[in-house]
Order: C-alpha cells, then sequence, then structure tokens
C-alpha cells in the first residue's frame, strides 16, 4: 500500500479510500442502494482491504440511513483495528427524518445533533474527516461554518471537508471560516471520473492552488467503466441512483468507455484498473474511494497503484471525451 498526507495536513491515508457505501440493510426500503451487504458479507471484503492495507474508510449517515455506520462501526471493533492507525470519515447534511423539520440539512441544529448520531452508530468518540453532504442552500453560510469549527473544538471530529458544489461557493466558505478563526475544510470529495471531467476546470485548479485533498467519489462511474458498455450486472439492473447521475450523458459516454475497454485489453488488465490507474497518475488526486461488494474489486484497485501509464497512453483515454453539463450541486 502507499500511504500520502490529506491535504495539507499531517495525517496519513492510503492511496485508495474504501468506500462503505456499499455495506449496510439491503434492500430499497432501507435506503438508496438496494445492493448493499449486511454485515456477514462485508467481512471478508473489509478484512481483504485492512489486509492489503487500506487506512481510510469513508461512509455517510444516508448510507442506507444510518446502518452503513453502524456495520462500519462493527467491522473496526470485529477486527480490533487500532484506532490511532485507521481514518474514519462520515458526512452530514442528508435528509435522515423524510418530510419531518430539521431532518436534515447544514444547520446548526442538524450539525451538532447528527454527529452524535453518527458517533453512536459508529461506536466512536471521534471521526476523523467530517464532510458536508453537498452544500445547504437554505442555511447561512456563516452558521454552517462556525457549526463545523465547533465540532471540531468539541473533540468529536479532527478535520472538516466538503464535497461536491461550486469552485465559488468552496471559496466562499474557506474564506468565512479564515475571516472569523474558524476551522478551514481540508479535503474536497468531488466527482471526477474520465466520464465527468469539468472538475478539471475550477475546482481541481483550486484545491491543488490551496493544497486541499481531492478524494473523488465513483472514480468508475457507479461500475459504468470497469464493464464493457450495456453490461447489465445484477447492481446496475437495480440502481436507479446512478441512472439519475450518468444516464443523461449516455450519448457521450459510450465511446469513453469503449475506449477503456480497449486499451484495458491491449494492457492485458481490467477496464477497472485503466480507469483507476488514470486517476491515480494524476497528482492532484489524494485516494479515489472506492466502493464495492466484492473481494476481487479491492484486490484490483489497490494492484492499480503499481500501474504506471504512459504519456500517450493517458493522452488516447482522455482523448474521446467532450464537454458535459457542470453537476455543480447534484
Amino acid at each position: 500500500m502507499q500511504y500520502t498526507k490529506l491535504g495539507h495536513t499531517g495525517l496519513d491515508v492510503s492511496k485508495i479510500c474504501l468506500g462503505m457505501m456499499s455495506f449496510g440493510k439491503p434492500g430499497s426500503a432501507h435506503g438508496l442502494f438496494p445492493w448493499a451487504v449486511d454485515f456477514e458479507d462485508a467481512k471478508p471484503i473489509f478484512k481483504k482491504a485492512v489486509d492489503l492495507g487500506i487506512n481510510y474508510f469513508d461512509t455517510a449517515n444516508v448510507y442506507q440511513m444510518g446502518s452503513s455506520e453502524e456495520v462500519t462501526g462493527k467491522l473496526i471493533k470485529e477486527f480490533g483495528l487500532d484506532r490511532d492507525e485507521i481514518v474514519v470519515a462520515t458526512k452530514v447534511r442528508m435528509d435522515m427524518r423524510a418530510g419531518k423539520p430539521n431532518g436534515g440539512g447544514l444547520s446548526r441544529k442538524a450539525i451538532l445533533s447528527e454527529i452524535d448520531h453518527s458517533l453512536k452508530r459508529l461506536g466512536l468518540d471521534h471521526v476523523d474527516l467530517y464532510t458536508i453532504h453537498r452544500l445547504d442552500p437554505l442555511t447561512p453560510m456563516e452558521e454552517i461554518m462556525e457549526a463545523l469549527h465547533d465540532v471540531v473544538k468539541s473533540g468529536k471530529v479532527r478535520y472538516i471537508g466538503a464535497s461536491t458544489m461550486y469552485a465559488w461557493q468552496f471559496e466562499r466558505l474557506q474564506n468565512i471560516a479564515e475571516k472569523n478563526g474558524w476551522t478551514k475544510f481540508v479535503a474536497m470529495q468531488n466527482q471526477y471520473n474520465l466520464i465527468y471531467r469539468e472538475e478539471e476546470r475550477e475546482m481541481i485548479p483550486l484545491c491543488q492552488d490551496r493544497q486541499i485533498a481531492i478524494t473523488p467519489w465513483s472514480p468508475l462511474a457507479g461500475g459504468r467503466l470497469a464493464h464493457p458498455w450495456g453490461t447489465q450486472t445484477p447492481r446496475v439492473k437495480i440502481d436507479e441512483v446512478s441512472k439519475w447521475v450518468w444516464d443523461s450523458t449516455n450519448h457521450l459516454d459510450k465511446v469513453v468507455v469503449d475506449n477503456v475497454q480497449a486499451m484495458a485489453q491491449a494492457r492485458g488488465i481490467t477496464m477497472g484498473q485503466m480507469a483507476l490507474a488514470w486517476m491515480l497518475g494524476k497528482p492532484c488526486v489524494t485516494a479515489p474511494i472506492v466502493g464495492t461488494t466484492a473481494i476481487r474489486h479491492v484486490e484490483e484497485a489497490v494492484a492499480a497503484l503499481d500501474i504506471q501509464l504512459t504519456g500517450d497512453e493517458v493522452q488516447a483515454l482522455e482523448k474521446p471525451y467532450v464537454t458535459h453539463p457542470v453537476l455543480g450541486m447534484m
């Protein structure tokens, strides 16, 4: 395993982050990710990740309505992981109580209560990285940043991060924190992969200039970059979220996926490894968040760290891409 600092912090994280979104109570009745696997099925996958040196685990309060955090906490306890050696990240913002007042968002009330709920589910006394799961446009930015600062100073959170938003919004949040002497974000979790590269325009250069860690979500675009175009995996058949995120650009993306397939075959590696090797070769990327429900996917992701693409291969992988609609807020 290779390790790196999380942005301009002193925190060491593995170059592959294990996305815990795929772990939790299965079925659509329990959340947006019905393909999720529960504790017993997650154990061998998690063990393989730990055995391969992964120390960075990312979840969220909303993943399978809290059960992902519960499974994450049970796995940490099951394998007796040294809390000082691992990095646990979770997120806040999405609606946890549909239709109820204060059921989600980034109000001071929501942030201060949801961190306690997350810690209880995780069975931990703190998380290392607390990320706002998109921006809440209905809460003043000053309120958001002060509340996040307070959870850090309470000892419940070590660092804070943000996720998909416009670059101007991220910079404004940082400026508010700096002006008031509050805790600033150290990481940006945005969508970045071979079929969505709009972040190269503003967000990535901003993060590089500010030494902010970039931990992309869906580096394989929900599996689209890991299989030949049109492959009907069990997940694809029931995954409504991926359809919502990517189906509108199918006419732009097929040529990219076909190209990845051809180049991976020529290299003798999997499509997923080709797509991850491209991302891992980007100096701007700290650690992609890789979600999986199979041991082999973890093994392939870690093996991608040793794949060095040539300049010509990188150019060929990027050539079919054309401009996409910007997904600033999702």
